[in-house]
């Protein structure tokens, strides 16, 4: 399994940016995709998740609003389009695949990882 995500960069705060992450050598449509972020000294956090037909999509609060998160099942890929990016969303943004219904906020649940991009806001 691979996912190799792209999009990360600089942006000023009220600036938006778009991540893709790429999927190869799974069923894409038979997993539950996420975004998880993880800023310098603290642990990795639950961003979004959205379901396997993309039917259900779930977000943390502190994105909800701001974020979107979808996926093409036919180009197995899936996106987060971030919006109003303030100083406190800096993270490395993690791609992340997981075999099962529904979503989890646990990281441990997932069994698959990009590599993480680098999301840097400037205040």
């Amino acid at each position: 399994v691979q996912l190799v995500e792209s999009g990360g960069g600089l942006v000023q705060a009220g600036g938006s940016l778009r991540l893709s992450c790429a999927a190869s050598g799974l069923t894409f449509s038979s997993y539950t995709m996420g975004w998880f972020r993880q800023a310098p000294g603290k642990e990795r956090e639950f961003v979004a998740a959205i379901t396997r037909s993309g039917g259900s999509t779930y977000y943390a609060d502190s994105v909800k609003g701001r974020f979107t998160i979808s996926r093409d099942n036919a180009k197995n890929t899936e996106y987060l389009q971030m919006n109003s990016l303030q100083p406190e969303d800096t993270a490395v943004y993690y791609c992340t695949a997981g075999p099962f219904h529904g979503y989890y906020t646990d990281s441990t649940k997932y069994t698959d990882w990009g590599q993480g991009t680098q999301v840097t806001v400037s205040s």
